[in-house]
């Protein structure tokens, strides 16, 4: 069940001027989550009850405490509307609505299978959790990262530290391969022997979800995507969510993405 809490800020870490990570005190959420869920936040200007709904974030980041306890959660944020500009300014002891966690996790693997993770921009959010828990299991993991420019590629260093390969691209040409992201996953899977065993993890803008579904099924590699989709509840309450899939039949039907998702199967959803 989700846990609804009154979450304390205790840190705001500006990363470039549209993009931050916030630290949330959320012992209780922190406890229950898992790699790939989300969690319902709302940031209410002084004195006014807007924005009305919470908006949806991944868990970023688990916070410990010095014996290890998990104390609280982060989310990075990208400042684009209302609500992402409240959290942006947000400071330390400022109290926030929290509700998580939520959804489907990811299915995280075991040797001998390499993790192959694919981010586009803010779509980085699920991953770090996720490459935590697949260090711990002895897992390799690739992280196929693409940004518009080199500022807007974050958390390196932390990848690093968990020995996670990192295939960088940015659309102009600032750091690693100039291009999109996918291009050199495909290269990767095309030199892959069919036998050595991938998972494929990915999130990020839909277009390139597409893309990266598709070429994993191009190579036909297992594919988890944690698709991004506006939500007014996170509860399955309002269908703002739905996300088309492929039935056992052949024909369509919606999902909805709090619920049946957020990481649902690539191959399964109806990209067109």
């Amino acid at each position: 069940m989700p846990i609804d809490v009154a979450a304390d800020v205790i840190a705001n870490q500006p990363l470039s001027a549209d993009y931050n990570v916030l630290a949330l005190a959320a012992p209780a959420i922190a406890a229950a989550s898992a790699p790939g869920q989300f969690v319902m936040i709302k940031a209410n200007a002084p004195a006014l009850n807007d924005p009305l709904l919470r908006r949806p974030f991944s868990v970023f980041e688990i916070l410990r405490g010095a014996d290890g306890t998990r104390t609280g959660i982060s989310i990075l944020s990208k400042r684009i509307g209302v609500s992402t500009q409240l959290l942006y300014d947000a400071r330390p002891g400022q109290r926030m609505a929290c509700l998580g966690p939520l959804g489907r996790p990811f299915t995280i693997v075991e040797p001998p299978t390499e993790a192959w993770i694919v981010a586009g921009g803010v779509g980085l959010a699920p991953f770090a959790t996720l490459a935590e828990h697949l260090r711990a299991r002895g897992v390799h993991s690739t992280l196929f990262y693409g940004a518009r420019r080199a500022a807007d590629l974050f958390y390196l260093d932390f990848f690093r530290a968990l020995d996670v390969e990192l295939v960088l691209t940015t659309e102009d040409g600032s750091a690693g391969e100039r291009g999109r992201v996918v291009a050199p996953l495909d290269r990767r899977l095309s030199s892959r022997s069919p036998t050595a065993p991938v998972m494929i993890y990915a999130c990020g803008p839909e277009r390139m979800l597409a893309a990266t579904a598709q070429t994993a099924m191009k190579y036909g590699r297992p594919c988890q995507v944690s698709v991004e989709r506006i939500m007014g509840c996170g509860l399955g309450g309002c269908y703002s969510c739905v996300v088309p899939m492929r039935g056992d039949d052949g024909g369509a039907h919606h999902v909805r993405s709090c619920l049946a998702g957020p990481v649902l199967a690539g191959d399964q959803i109806l990209w067109d």
